[in-house]
This record gives structure tokens, sequence and C-alpha cells, in this order.
């Protein structure tokens, strides 16, 4: 289990890491400011790819201690995390050179969010949580 959890996470930070990628070119080419000096590619794709082997093992933890309730535990912890990792990109302090300071926020916010969107979209094609249909009324 835990390898196919690492696995995921791995596959999901790949993920994330293009999609993030991805975001930042069109981002760069519709508003015309290109942050890439400050947020480079190489570093979006180690902190995807490491934030997913992270996931992965948070996952294989909570299944050990929780058992029935890891999925939503697990979620919520995710997505409270999500949220709490985007307060720094409001403080960042960027170069004096730059010129519209007030888009990078709008670059890196939604990143914060693509390794826990890859990690719910492919979470069924690794970890099978197959529940019986159960009857309401008997």
């Amino acid at each position: 289990m835990y390898k196919k959890l690492l696995l995921l996470g791995a596959v999901s930070g790949l993920l994330s890491a293009i999609a993030s990628i991805i975001y930042q070119k069109v981002y760069a080419a519709s508003l015309g400011e290109n942050f890439a000096l400050i947020v480079k590619p190489f570093n979006i794709i180690v902190i995807n790819i490491i934030s997913g082997l992270i996931a992965g093992t948070g996952f294989w933890l909570l299944n050990k201690w929780l058992r029935n309730n890891t999925e939503i535990v697990f979620n919520l912890l995710f997505a409270v995390l999500s949220f709490a990792s985007i307060v720094p990109a409001f403080g960042f302090r960027l170069p004096v050179t730059i010129e519209t300071p007030e888009l990078f926020p709008g670059l890196v916010v939604p990143m914060h969010f693509f390794p826990a969107l890859a990690w719910l979209t492919l979470k069924p094609l690794f970890v099978k949580t197959y529940q019986p249909y159960q009857k309401v009324f008997a």
C-alpha cells in the first residue's frame, strides 16, 4: 500500500507540476508579466513532486492510525494546508524592479491548489475503496 501511495504522490506531483508550468505560461502570455525568474519551472517541479510524496506518506500514516475515517480527515487536512500555504504568497517580497507586483499572487495562489486537485483526480486509479451498496430499507 505504501508503494502505491508513493507512486500516486509522485504521479500526482508530476501532473500538478505540468499544470502549474502550463498555467505559468498562459498567465505570462495573457498578462504580459513573466515571473519566471522568481518562480522557476525547476522549483515548481521539485516542490510539486515533494508535496505529492508528502501527501502519500501522510495518507499512509493516517490510514494506519485512523482506519475508517482516513479519507475524509486526509482530504480536510489537505484542503486546510493548501489554503494555509497561500498566506506567504501575499507577503512575499518581490524585487523592486518588478513593474506589477500585484499580479504575483494571481500567479502563485492557484498553483497551491494543483497538488490537491491532482491527488483527488488520480487517487481512484491507485487506491480502490470499494464499499458495497447497503440497503436503506430492510
